[in-house]
């Protein structure tokens, strides 16, 4: 066993209760994205578990995931932008799965235990939007937990109401946010879990210069988004023009298979 490598127990009643979810739609990720994704929970969970993918191509994804199609959200057009397709997984009936899921994004990088994620106590469970903490209902559905299917009007609003509702929110994430908040059921993972990769891991200029992007104290899952990839962190390259970054070398060490 690797000295990296947290002892894996599996139980049948954990593995059918325990859910991670992903979707990867389009060409945007290839397969690798969600072998890695998958490989990382497995690496930092202690009990069992179960993995599935939503997903229009199934091809190279791992055989230990469950790979299912995206659920149609039977709309007149297809929302291709703003997250919305995310909200399918709230659907009251997501394949026969019972029990709490945590749902991942693809661009994320897992550094430490993701027990505590199912025992911390709420509802619905999101990230404090990293620009505004405690000032900003918006939440981030980077990582989020719910106990399946608990939440199908989420779905049925935005399907009865999607025209108000894709004027009234820039994205699905500020929809589920405030849908949520108004039911008393939204709740924030402690801000230290989830820390962005951006905001919290590349050192202010102009120390980026000097230092290399570093793993936040106490981080469990590092978020990238705003244009920073997990190759592009291993790389030391940023898409955006006086943005210096140095290849972050702990990237590489655990987003892989």
């Amino acid at each position: 066993m690797s000295e990296d490598r947290i002892p894996f127990h599996i139980t049948l009643r954990e593995a059918q209760r325990r859910h991670f979810l992903c979707m990867k739609r389009g060409n945007e990720h290839g397969p690798e994205y969600v072998n890695r994704l998958y490989a990382m929970v497995r690496r930092h969970l202690r009990s069992g578990f179960r993995f599935t993918c939503l997903t229009d191509d199934p091809q190279g994804i791992r055989s230990e995931v469950e790979c299912q199609p995206i659920p149609a959200l039977d709309l007149p057009t297809d929302p291709s932008d703003g997250g919305w397709t995310q909200l399918a997984c709230f659907a009251a009936d997501l394949f026969g799965l019972r029990g709490t899921a945590i749902y991942l994004d693809l661009n994320v990088v897992i550094v430490g235990g993701l027990d505590p994620f199912f025992d911390y106590p709420g509802k619905f469970l999101m990230i404090r939007d990293y620009k505004g903490r405690g000032q900003r209902v918006t939440a981030l559905s980077s990582v989020c937990r719910f106990d399946i299917g608990a939440h199908a009007d989420v779905l049925e609003h935005f399907r009865a109401n999607a025209a108000e509702v894709r004027s009234t929110f820039p994205d699905a994430q500020a929809y589920l946010s405030d849908f949520l908040h108004r039911q008393g059921k939204l709740a924030y993972w402690p801000a230290a879990w989830c820390p962005s990769f951006k905001y919290h891991s590349i050192p202010t200029w102009p120390s980026n210069y000097l230092r290399a992007p570093f793993v936040p104290p106490d981080a469990r899952i590092v978020v990238f988004h705003d244009g920073c990839t997990p190759p592009g962190a291993i790389a030391g390259q940023r898409n955006r023009v006086l943005r210096f970054v140095r290849s972050a070398g702990w990237v590489a060490h655990h987003w892989r298979e």
